[in-house]
């Protein structure tokens, strides 16, 4: 391909963009210390790596204790306000532009991340799946269902979180509201059977997100905040597709759509095969861009050649990869240059220390040095 569209400039809100190639968020549980903070022996250099991506999302970050469920650098504490700072400096003084991803994982959590207290959810359902806990992988629990003041002061932890990021020197911040966490949970009619204002009607199930956006946009530039969705997940984290699904999403997606103006929204198209399943969209790009005209970033099993034609075909105008971030720092180089992708370890996503961290090497002209 003599011109790529993942290499081509992009003006999203007022940010430019040097190509459309979005370093995607991902768990990665290097963050084993006191206080989760971020460190300059790991998340500096990791970040910084990757900074010739046109945007750099980094992994869920918790607004809170409540909301941790991995070994994750959090954005609560001045510690960890401090430590991103360092990253945030790296990766602009080598070029880079930095958002951090805001996160709550709801009923993912577990006990063993709360002095043996209850993770919260909108509803006490158990997902049935696993939690990563500091002593490996469990089963989760029946979680407690949060009061009207638990969401008041999620809502406000959420804000806090927004708040110490600009601090932080980050250039946006993404909602994690995707993938089977907290907002995800209010979503999804499975997870949520509550009787009040957050459940029921889909504006209901929806006003959750919504108040957070709201309190978001108090500390933080309307379009220096993006929002992540997974409408087609299924069978993930104990969730499941029923008829108003999609009708939520479409929901939430035409509502930001009219009334919000935000840096972009960021679309999964569905993580397994979901042909089969009676509720779901299969190619979720498609579905949403006639519905969406600002700017919107799609992820999931994307390489160059489908991250290249989901531009040119105009089903999207960023694309967010993950794994090959994993294993090629210098990606954005690799594209360009057409030099083969190095395969990723899937034994050391979730391991402590650098190995299969920071110590995948770049093999182009077009990189940050390794560090």
């Amino acid at each position: 391909m003599s011109k790529q569209p993942l290499l081509s400039t992009y003006k999203m809100a007022d940010l430019e963009l040097p190509n459309r190639i979005v370093m995607a968020p991902m768990t990665r549980s290097r963050a084993d210390n006191e206080g989760n903070v971020p460190t300059e022996k790991l998340h500096v250099p990791y970040y910084t790596q990757r900074a010739t991506a046109g945007l750099i999302i980094t992994e869920g970050s918790q607004v809170s204790t409540q909301a941790v469920g991995y070994y994750t650098a959090g954005i609560h504490s001045q510690e960890q306000v401090e430590g991103w700072k360092k990253v945030t400096k790296s990766v602009h003084d080598a070029g880079g532009r930095i958002y951090i991803q805001l996160w709550h994982v709801g009923r993912m959590s577990h006990p063993d991340f709360h002095n043996g207290d209850l993770p919260v959810a909108p509803s006490a359902i158990n997902p049935n799946s696993q939690s990563f806990t500091p002593s490996g992988f469990k089963d989760t629990v029946t979680p407690r269902e949060m009061t009207l003041e638990d969401i008041k002061m999620t809502i406000a932890d959420f804000q806090n979180a927004a708040k110490n990021a600009v601090e932080a020197g980050f250039d946006g911040v993404e909602i994690h509201s995707s993938n089977g966490y907290l907002f995800h949970q209010f979503f999804n009619g499975t997870s949520n059977h509550r009787k009040d204002q957050y459940g029921g009607s889909i504006e209901n199930r929806a006003r959750f997100f919504f108040e957070t956006l709201d309190a978001i946009i108090q500390v933080i530039p309307e379009n220096r905040i993006g929002a992540r969705f997974n409408p087609s997940l299924h069978n993930v984290f104990g969730m499941t597709m029923d008829k108003d699904t999609i009708p939520t999403f479409d929901y939430i997606i035409e509502k930001l759509e009219k009334e919000y103006d935000l840096s972009y929204i960021h679309l999964s198209e569905p993580f397994n095969d979901v042909s089969d399943v009676e509720f779901a969209v299969e190619h979720i790009a498609k579905r949403y861009r006639p519905k969406y005209k600002g700017t919107l970033m799609i992820s999931t099993g994307f390489d160059k050649e489908s991250g290249n034609k989901v531009i040119e075909d105009g089903d999207a105008n960023l694309v967010s990869f993950a794994k090959l971030y994993i294993s090629n720092p210098d990606l954005v180089g690799r594209f360009k240059e057409d030099v083969a992708t190095t395969p990723w370890d899937p034994d050391t996503f979730y391991t402590l220390g650098k190995e299969g961290y920071t110590t995948y090497k770049a093999e182009t002209r077009d990189l940050i040095p390794n560090l």
